[in-house]
């Protein structure tokens, strides 16, 4: 991004008549029309897309890694099916292809009312519009023991990476005979699948490589999604490895005791695990929450139409943590909210109206390498909320045969190679 004289600023906000703020520093502050706080399903797509539909809007991308993992197949690297480079995705394509001045730093608070993006050190970033897609943060003080210090004894591993790594080799160090004990969240949380097929892909791992071990699954929860597939599968795929005890089957996670890798249930029995991946409750990212753009549930309401901030003019909000009716939390979800946003945030720009949105959700989930099950759904905004299409999506069929399951995992991998490609190619 060039620098600019106050007087080479002031004269191209008289020229455009656009208002710019001018730093307190010497310099002239950063200023672009769109910045996007966040580089994964959601941040990533909406900042291509904007540059897609608008080319002449400048656009920059926050992002404080250099390269993403997709918490979407990072399951089948704790199965030993992938290695982790294979989820691993750069940003040189939207700096390079698309024009979008990508920061790899990260984005220390946002202040609305100023359109600033506040960096560590002083740096500071106008905007016209912002678009927040930072995820999911983690509520620490949720579960009594499970704090920052527990997170390398007990890596949760929900947001993809170092943490899979580290999850990995502790599957890797156990004995042959271990108990791997996993812990979801209450709803809503990230994925709503993910820790079904995480039970399932590490059962492979131990079929193949420790077949006298278990694992044992604590849920807070009475159901689960896609549970009569998972179960079906656990069954047929990994007899006898597999056990599930729901909220009212003593479930529920009240007490962690990270380093006797303990968990306490609401009953008062304590678990004891050999490898323990405890995933904690959830909350919209940081950024979001220390800006006073979520409700008391730690989630940001939006508008369903434009993801406009309800709390915030010209900030919008899409993916995890924003709360967008009956979508789930998944990046298929955030990458159709990206197009959507971004659709919206160039015709507020532009002097358009704004365009209601129909979305799509797609979740596939592997059971074992050849044995995928998927649930679908087509939603469409309203003026109250986000709301499923009666009679679009399903789920797979209970009762198909080892042909249909191992389709289903060819078209996973497709679907995963065609929206990584969408994000950043």
């Amino acid at each position: 991004m060039p620098r600019f004289s106050r007087r080479t600023v002031g004269k191209a906000a008289l020229a455009t008549g656009l208002s710019v703020l001018v730093s307190t520093k010497s310099r002239a502050q950063e200023r672009f029309d769109v910045v996007v706080v966040g580089g994964g399903f959601g941040g990533a797509t909406a900042a291509k897309y904007i540059r897609k539909i608008a080319p002449k809007l400048s656009v920059a991308l926050i992002e404080q890694n250099e390269v993403f993992y997709t918490c979407p197949f990072s399951n089948l690297v704790l199965g030993g099916v992938r290695p982790l480079n294979s989820i691993a995705h750069r940003y040189d394509n939207l700096a390079s292809k698309w024009g979008i001045t990508v920061i790899h730093q990260r984005a220390g608070r946002i202040d609305p009312g100023a359109r600033l993006i506040r960096m560590p050190g002083g740096r500071e970033i106008g905007f016209d519009k912002a678009i927040l897609s930072p995820g999911i943060d983690f509520d620490l003080e949720a579960i009594p023991g499970y704090d920052k210090a527990a997170l390398a004894l007990m890596p949760h591993a929900w947001k993809a990476g170092p943490q899979t790594r580290d999850l990995r080799a502790q599957l890797e160090a156990m004995q042959d005979g271990g108990t791997v004990i996993i812990s979801p969240p209450k709803n809503p949380f990230r994925c709503p699948p993910g820790p079904y097929e995480r039970a399932s892909m590490i059962a492979h791992y131990l079929k193949t490589a420790k077949p006298k071990s278990k694992i044992l699954i604590l849920d807070p929860k009475s159901k689960f999604s896609k549970e009569g597939l998972f179960k079906q599968a656990w069954k047929q795929l990994y007899p006898g490895m597999i056990e599930h005890l729901a909220a009212a089957d003593d479930g529920e996670v009240v007490r962690v005791d990270a380093r006797k890798l303990e968990l306490e249930s609401a009953f008062g029995t304590v678990h004891k695990g050999d490898v323990v991946n405890f995933i904690p409750p959830q909350t919209a990212g940081v950024i979001a929450t220390n800006a006073g753009l979520a409700n008391d549930d730690g989630w940001c309401p939006v508008d369903p139409v434009t993801f406009e901030s309800r709390k915030a003019k010209d900030v919008h909000i899409i993916g995890d943590s924003a709360v967008a009716g009956a979508m789930p939390k998944s990046g298929f979800s955030a990458n159709s909210q990206g197009k959507i946003a971004a659709l919206n945030v160039v015709a507020a720009l532009t002097g358009r109206q704004p365009v209601d949105g129909s979305f799509a959700n797609t979740c596939y989930s592997f059971v074992a390498p050849d044995y995928g099950i998927s649930v679908a759904k087509v939603y469409r905004s309203t003026p109250d909320s986000i709301v499923g299409i009666e009679g679009s999506g399903g789920l797979s069929p209970k009762d198909a045969d080892a042909d249909f399951r191992a389709a289903e995992a060819h078209y996973a991998e497709g679907w995963y190679d065609a929206i990584t490609q969408d994000m950043f190619g």
